[in-house]
């Protein structure tokens, strides 16, 4: 059982994250699923961002770290065990950057986004990233680079592309919503958070 922590995109807190909490509790890990935008959801991706700027990143991702500050915390004297950072697209970016900077992270599982990562980053957590192929928020040389700034960086880092699929298409209320892609992106995910039982 992992414990982990589910940043939602720029659409907000959406059934579909929801959804997937579950998912992942029923599948027997403890799931926390905050709410970065105070219950904002969006139906467009440009209302999203927009709203995203206007709430600045620096914000979110203090908004993050205060929302997993708890899973972090030693009950009792006793440091819990390690989080697994998870999140999509923008949440996927806010996931990789905290995950980067906890050393004690189990891993880093990225639906549709990515991060930059600095020069000096060091970790080996095990990473597993879903994005579509091709996808206008995720390039192509933008993840040849990112790939291999994390293996340099010292992570294990599985990559899964989605031919023809859009951008969030995990999300079924989503016009880039691709049923075939996200059954296989849900099938591996779990198989790759067993193996961080294991």
């Amino acid at each position: 059982m992992a414990q982990i922590v589910l940043f939602h995109s720029a659409y907000g807190l959406r059934p579909a994250v929801h959804a997937a909490a579950e998912r992942l509790r029923a599948a027997g890990h403890q799931v926390l699923a905050p709410d970065l935008y105070d219950g904002r959801v969006f139906d467009t991706v440009e209302e999203g961002m927009a709203y995203q700027d206007e709430v600045t990143t620096d914000e979110l991702l203090r908004r993050a770290v205060t929302s997993v500050v708890p899973l972090l915390t030693p009950v009792d004297g006793v440091a819990p065990e390690g989080v697994v950072y998870a999140g999509f697209s923008l949440g996927g970016a806010l996931a990789q950057n905290l995950a980067l900077a906890d050393e004690r992270a189990r891993g880093l599982l990225l639906l549709h986004g990515t991060s930059d990562i600095r020069d000096d980053a060091a970790t080996s957590v095990p990473v597993q990233l879903h994005v579509a192929e091709p996808d206008p928020f995720e390039p192509e040389d933008w993840l040849n680079a990112w790939y291999l700034r994390m293996l340099k960086a010292g992570a294990e880092v599985e990559v899964h592309r989605y031919r023809g699929a859009g951008h969030v298409f995990t999300d079924p209320e989503l016009p880039d919503y691709d049923a075939e892609a996200a059954e296989q992106t849900w099938a591996a995910a779990l198989a790759f958070l067993t193996e961080l039982d294991g």
